[in-house]
């Protein structure tokens, strides 16, 4: 019988422990999505402080580009987008400032543009992000920038530009749904890991002459001049 009381009381101890870290969990699952929520709110009343342009289309670059020209204080981060000379080519067009734009080379993939870009947004101390993309990328990109992003503190605002054609990104439920569960998992792991892009470079040391000795080509859409 006291074997019995025993073996009772010690389940009863191991039931009430568990509701107790259950509890403790769920506190501080709540007090994270209230601190993020309060974060996102005032980062949303905020201007804007930076630009990120996803890379896909030249007519992105060209947007940026146009941005770039109404709002100079803006620095730009253009994640992984068309050959450094055809934007260099694009910006000087129209008069765009050179200085504040940086291209970031490491990323692969959507994922991988908010991989590398965030790490550089936490640098500049950046809070309401104007996110270039096209339409047609918009639905996975601007829910996987909302997750990786808006955990720290940053609030995301579109900006779609129509697209010609077929556009560099082809969408599909299936693919939106697994990044949307990556873009999950790497918002709690970036908490305490903060990867970092060794191929990111000002677009005013991006050097003309020596691209100009190599073969590049640009997209056809940006009816890019380049010199001989």
């Amino acid at each position: 019988m006291t074997k019995k009381v025993a073996r009772a009381a010690e389940q009863l101890f191991k039931r009430r422990n568990r509701r107790w870290v259950a509890i403790a969990l769920w506190s501080v699952l709540l007090v994270i999505l209230l601190h993020t929520g309060i974060s996102l709110a005032l980062a949303r009343s905020r201007p804007i402080d930076a630009v990120l342009v996803l890379g896909g289309s030249i007519r992105r670059e060209i947007h940026a580009a146009e941005v770039a020209i109404a709002s100079p204080q803006l620095n730009v981060l253009i994640s992984r987008g068309s050959a450094d000379p055809c934007i260099y080519l694009i910006f000087e067009r129209v008069q765009a400032p050179l200085s504040s734009v940086w291209l970031e080379e490491c990323a692969r993939s959507t994922f991988g543009n908010f991989f590398f870009s965030l790490p550089i947004l936490n640098q500049w101390n950046v809070h309401h992000i104007l996110l270039v993309t096209s339409e047609s990328h918009a639905p996975r990109a601007v829910w996987m920038a909302r997750v990786m992003l808006g955990t720290h503190g940053m609030w995301v605002e579109p900006d779609l530009v129509h697209e010609e054609g077929i556009p560099g990104n082809q969408e599909h439920w299936v693919k939106t749904i697994l990044d949307i569960i990556r873009a999950v998992g790497w918002a709690i792991a970036s908490q305490v890991y903060a990867p970092q892009c060794h191929d990111v470079i000002s677009l005013a040391e991006v050097d003309l002459a020596t691209w100009q000795q190599r073969e590049f080509s640009c997209e056809h859409q940006g009816q890019v001049e380049i010199p001989k």
